[in-house]
């Protein structure tokens, strides 16, 4: 299936085209849509990011940014306080976005680290139990530019030219989920920690799934800034994101959202992210 294309492979970092955009009638804008799988997840994560902005004493409210809206006009704009960006993109953004934090998960498999991985799904009755398995098979996707979605696999495939019938863009790991369930794709790549609220949170919607492989762990997306806001004001974000772990008004939010704390971001750590490997999959 066509698709938009990406960065031409080999091409320098990307370009953010810094632009403003409807929004809250405030200063600056917070959004996870990245980790707000469902409605629930939404409402744990507008609970925190709602308590960080007051916290910080940031003029900033929560952009409601639905899918299937383009996550790159997002992290375009110049009033972003703490918006999750993917790691990629990040990492070749020109100006960079200002790092905030990044989230750690609970599940001891992060091992109390802002790491994550990519989970290749396929359904339990599709034969389909290793990668190979699905070589020549049709797999989903969610954007060229996205880490989860894209890179890692292409990445875990490198040196095989065209392994599989590429169906996308499909914007988002739910919507990647929800083809292989309903047999249009055979399998896709999902975010680690999006499968895990998922399984959280819609137990009977992944069930039929089995992780047929996994990538090697990666730095996490992380809450950005626009780089144009002032460093008082980040550096107050900062400190709100790091007392999310032991407020106990955020309990149940960080419950919801399998949330251990958020820590400190290491910018240079997403360089690895930088430059895709491998064969193009589409």
């Amino acid at each position: 299936m066509t698709s938009p294309a990406g960065p031409p492979r080999g091409a320098g970092p990307v370009a953010v085209e810094r632009r403003a955009g409807p929004g809250p009638a405030v200063a600056y804008v917070l959004n996870a849509r990245m980790y707000s799988v469902n409605e629930a997840t939404a409402s744990a994560w507008h609970t925190i990011l709602r308590w960080v902005g007051h916290r910080a004493d940031v003029d900033a409210a929560v952009l409601d940014y639905p899918p299937p809206q383009p996550l790159p006009a997002l992290w375009g704009r110049d009033d972003l306080a703490a918006v999750f960006m993917c790691g990629h993109p990040f990492s070749r953004a020109q100006p960079q976005p200002i790092p905030i934090v990044a989230p750690v998960p609970s599940p001891p498999a992060y091992h109390d680290a802002p790491v994550y991985w990519t989970c290749i799904v396929a359904r339990v009755d599709s034969g389909i139990r290793t990668l190979a398995d699905a070589f020549g098979r049709r797999m989903a996707y969610t954007t060229p530019d996205s880490q989860s979605g894209y890179q890692a696999l292409r990445a875990l495939v490198a040196g095989r030219t065209h392994p599989f019938e590429m169906k996308g863009p499909l914007v988002t790991p739910r919507r990647v989920v929800e083809a292989v369930l309903a047999g249009d794709a055979d399998a896709g790549p999902v975010d680690s920690y999006a499968v895990d609220l998922l399984r959280m949170h819609e137990p009977q919607l992944v069930a039929p799934l089995r992780v047929i492989a996994t990538t090697p762990p990666t730095p996490i997306p992380l809450l950005v800034a626009s780089p144009n806001v002032a460093r008082t004001k980040v550096e107050r974000l900062r400190d709100a994101f790091a007392e999310v772990e032991h407020a106990p008004a955020l309990r149940d939010a960080r419950g919801a959202l399998l949330l251990r704390r958020f820590a400190a971001v290491d910018a240079g750590a997403y360089d690895v992210l930088r430059e895709p490997s491998g064969e193009a999959l589409i």
